[in-house]
């Protein structure tokens, strides 16, 4: 009963999250879905940071998710002054994904809660049944409130709202299944709420426990749709020999793999614990140019007449785009084109001769939009870094899709050594101006 129920609702919230509607009377959801799909570096820590840090963060971290504590009783701050609608809004515009995070009730056998005396801990009554439904109602309440602060902040229906269930005894059987109990119940208010539910949990006791049910209880228990494993083995990956490799895969995991530490970003510290995220399948929109020339190539030689007619026909057609050329996109570096190249050169500071270098091709190939990128990001700006890489540097071969890859990212940190730039696998305002000035080693 429970999974069938489970499996219609995970696909709405979701397969189809961009596209849930909101009840009448709850905030619109005008933000994106948060973190909706990514794979990339994250951090986490119990106070939300100015935006001051977050743009220094930005800038500078190998960073781009962030975890935020939202509600909860039992949460250490529970003072957040930095988080306000427009905080997170903000986060979103820049390209943050936000990880909104709720510590309430925790398992019955955790001496260290309740944390101040009068935050309640997780019902230990089975219940005439053994279900344990004082614990399921409790775990429904909570993602209750949880919403209402999700919708407060403007956090839109379909993002991903996270559960911390500190680490436990999972031994004790009497306090694990009311642990599970109470995760179900928060999965299944989540669920009718129209968010996306997930948990965080030590992987010895949290997500061993889920695992289990997952695999030997599969009808009792509504089970998150993703889970964070809290798992301080160094390791940057979704991995964890606590639990079995087909839970949760593919893209239903991140890990907490580094505990708290100082970190200093841009001259920022910030005490933070260090994730990796594997949630949902990164894609980037497909592009056209000039009516279906291909201008993602692997490398981006010197150009000249008689020139390989596939590198003359991208550069005939992006220099189309930008309004230089007003010819025939036919593969012929004629004198028509020669112009062109010769009006981009000395508009952009160089000498003009009568090919077009690698220096000219990388000015090319950065204009567009230029936002702050890293692993993890997509999108037409990726798309632009990795083609102009490719100028850079005869041999780079960088796939040009869109997707900021561990390749794209190794690409970017050679060029940086390269040239003698710090090497941070960021893409900011510095390296746009580099990339963009012809920048090479």
């Amino acid at each position: 009963m429970f999974r069938r129920s489970l499996v219609a609702v995970a696909a709405v919230a979701v397969l189809g999250s961009v596209g849930v509607t909101l009840p009448a009377g709850t905030a619109a959801g005008a933000n994106v879905v948060t973190p909706g799909s990514f794979r990339g570096y994250g951090f986490d820590q119990c106070l939300a940071p100015s935006q001051q840090a977050m743009n220094a963060w930005l800038k500078h971290s190998p960073f781009l998710a962030v975890g935020i504590y939202i509600s909860g009783a039992s949460r250490a701050c529970r003072d957040q002054p930095h988080l306000t609608p427009a905080w997170v809004t903000t986060q979103l515009r820049n390209g943050w994904k936000l990880l909104p995070i709720t510590l309430g009730p925790q398992a019955p056998c955790n001496p260290r809660f309740p944390r101040y005396g009068t935050d309640p801990v997780i019902r230990n009554d089975p219940g005439a049944d053994g279900t344990f439904s004082k614990a399921r109602r409790q775990g429904a309440n909570v993602a209750q409130n949880a919403v209402t602060a999700a919708q407060q902040l403007g956090i839109s229906a379909g993002s991903t709202l996270w559960y911390d269930l500190e680490g436990f005894d999972q031994t004790i059987t009497r306090c694990r299944k009311a642990s599970l109990g109470f995760l179900s119940g928060w999965t299944r208010g989540i669920h009718s709420l129209h968010y996306v539910s997930g948990v965080y949990s030590s992987a010895g006791s949290g997500i061993w426990a889920l695992d289990q049910a997952r695999v030997n209880h599969p009808d009792e228990y509504h089970l998150p749709d993703q889970i964070w494993i809290a798992r301080w083995d160094g390791q940057a990956n979704t991995s964890t020999s606590y639990i079995r490799d087909d839970g949760w895969r593919p893209g239903a995991r991140m890990k907490q793999y580094v505990g708290g530490h100082d970190e200093t970003w841009g001259g920022v510290r910030i005490n933070i614990d260090r994730d990796f995220l594997s949630l949902g399948k990164p894609t980037a929109p497909a592009e056209q140019h000039c009516g279906g020339v291909d201008v993602d190539l692997v490398d981006y030689p010197r150009t000249k007449a008689g020139s390989d007619p596939v590198v003359v026909r991208a550069l005939q057609c992006l220099l189309t785009e930008q309004k230089v050329y007003a010819g025939k996109v036919n593969g012929i570096f004629n004198a028509k084109t020669l112009a062109a190249v010769q009006s981009w050169q000395t508009s952009h500071g160089q000498p003009a001769r009568t090919s077009f270098s690698r220096r000219g091709w990388m000015s090319l190939l950065a204009v567009g939009p230029q936002p702050v990128l890293k692993f993890g990001s997509t999108g037409a700006p990726v798309r632009q870094v990795q083609r102009t890489l490719n100028a850079a540097t005869s041999g780079t071969d960088l796939a040009v899709t869109g997707l900021f890859t561990q390749k794209t990212d190794a690409a970017l940190r050679a060029w940086q050594k390269a040239t003698g730039r710090t090497v941070s696998g960021v893409v900011n305002p510095r390296t746009w101006a580099a990339l963009a000035a012809g920048t090479r080693p």
